[in-house]
């Protein structure tokens, strides 16, 4: 069970439109970008996104349930990024179900700091050395139109997943992920199912939800849900205040 909370997610109902050069005419006046494009402008964009900023700072609050043993854990986590993408995490509060905040909960969070980590993370990322890429798709979320690429992995290796990306055809962001790993994480795991969710704060592109079903012999079935919020980005001096008048916009 320790091993099967890595990778989270669940669904939200969109709009499925065909994928076409004419739609894609639509969104942005030019024919449509092959997957390799619109790939390599996801990293690119990335790239420039990641560099405008000195990091960023947020809160998750992770709520597993698991339906075999009736049982249900929450923690209130405050995440750090720095400049490279490697992440920091606090445990600010926890509460219900102790073992699976110990043996679960917390691993998950020892498992990202770990992947993020620049050396780690070059092995994970969205590009041709570790997926191949199809577009299979176009979609309206929340009212901007996106690609639907089909991913999948080059390598069976846990860290990587086989589903689908949603890319924004306008930022060229991540808007959502969603599929299977590429490797059960442990003999225990049937099956886990995520989907990842993003949000546009600002020029920014910061997580909104993760949500994700797994599946396994013994401890049947387990929900992990995570929600993201008062991400910003750090102050470029410890006395810029952009930080707080950030979080206060974000609230109104």
């Amino acid at each position: 069970m320790k091993h099967a909370m890595k990778y989270s997610l669940l669904a939200t109902a969109l709009i499925l439109l065909p994928a076409s050069a004419a739609l894609a005419d639509e969104v942005s006046g030019h024919p449509a970008p092959t997957a390799e494009e619109i790939v390599a402008r996801l990293t690119a964009h990335d790239l420039q996104r990641q560099t405008s900023i000195q990091g960023y700072i947020g809160m998750r609050r992770y709520v597993l349930e698991n339906h075999g043993f009736q049982k249900r854990a929450e923690m209130l986590v405050q995440v750090q990024g720095d400049p490279d993408g490697t992440k920091h995490f606090e445990v600010v509060s926890e509460d219900g179900w102790k073992a699976a905040n110990a043996h679960v909960l917390r691993k998950m969070l020892e498992s990202e700091t770990e992947t993020s980590r620049p050396e780690i993370r070059a092995k994970t990322k969205l590009n041709p050395e570790n997926y191949e890429f199809k577009i299979v798709g176009t979609e309206i979320v929340e009212g901007r139109s996106a690609w639907i690429l089909e991913v999948t992995p080059k390598r069976k290796e846990k860290y990587l997943f086989r589903g689908h990306i949603w890319v924004d055809a306008e930022d060229y962001a991540l808007v959502r992920a969603e599929g299977n790993p590429a490797k059960n994480p442990s003999f225990w795991t049937k099956s886990t199912h995520f989907v990842q969710i993003y949000q546009k704060n600002g020029p920014l592109w910061f997580p909104l939800s993760t949500d994700s079903i797994t599946e396994a012999h013994i401890f049947g079935s387990t929900n992990v849900s995570i929600e993201y919020f008062d991400y910003v980005p750090k102050p470029l001096h410890p006395s810029d205040n952009s930080v707080i008048s950030a979080k206060e916009s974000s609230k109104q």
